[in-house]
């Protein structure tokens, strides 16, 4: 799953991210579905190697980021682990790609808990019975403050003192500066895509990312390299 063979992929900014999605959708005609259940199906077999021993709870927004928690879900469920998914906005307001991600959720019967009026009374019970939590609130195109319903979901989280997978960053995290490290997410492990990204070099970065661990989505690899800072020129840049 990590980019470890060969030239390796440095580190990619939000918008440089934003480029490669683009392109693999649009010139190379994979789908984006296609691109959120690698992700997905990736992560849930990263965190199947860490060892799970109970429940998983996966908390989720709307946008991508919360789909590809959605497909870790079910790869989970699939596997035969228990899983809760926990949603920090209503159902309805889940968008694009994520929203046939939750679709399939749905249909399939998964324990879904829908936003609650307050998240700071409504989860800590569910939390508490986690082995691990998953986190799928905000992803790298999060810039600025957080605001609620998440602010009150990262709080909670982190309230919980369970182990933590952060998807693709720690909830919080501004994807090219590292702004926000005192009120994101803190993260035992993070499984990122395709690249590492400039946040994770910021100092004290790793006390919330825990091991970042480079996941691929079945990108092209000759995109990757055209778009990607070179490894040799980036800090810190090898994958975990």
């Amino acid at each position: 799953m990590n980019h470890q063979c060969g030239e390796r992929v440095g580190v990619m900014t939000r918008d440089e991210l934003r480029e490669v999605d683009r392109r693999a959708i649009e010139e190379f005609g994979i789908p984006g579905l296609v691109l959120m259940e690698n992700a997905g199906r990736n992560a849930a077999a990263l965190l199947k190697s860490l060892g799970i021993r109970g429940l998983v709870a996966i908390c989720c927004g709307k946008g991508n980021n919360a789909g590809d928690g959605f497909v870790v879900a079910r790869h989970l469920e699939n596997a035969g682990v228990d899983v809760r998914v926990l949603l920090a906005v209503p159902a309805t307001a889940i968008r694009g790609d994520a929203s046939v991600e939750f679709n399939v959720l749905r249909r399939a019967g998964t324990p879904v808990l829908d936003a609650p009026p307050e998240i700071a009374t409504a989860w800590p019970d569910e939390l508490a019975r986690a082995d691990w939590i998953i986190d799928a609130l905000l992803g790298t195109g999060f810039q600025g403050t957080v605001r609620e319903p998440f602010l009150s979901a990262i709080a909670t989280i982190n309230a919980a003192h369970r182990k933590v997978l952060a998807i693709d960053l720690p909830s919080g995290l501004d994807c090219d500066t590292g702004a926000g490290l005192r009120d994101c997410i803190r993260a035992t492990h993070t499984a990122t895509f395709v690249a590492r990204k400039p946040c994770f070099d910021v100092r004290g970065a790793s006390d919330i990312t825990g091991p970042v661990h480079v996941l691929d989505i079945g990108v092209p690899r000759a995109l990757l390299l055209e778009l990607t800072t070179p490894v040799a020129s980036a800090a810190s840049a090898s994958p975990v």
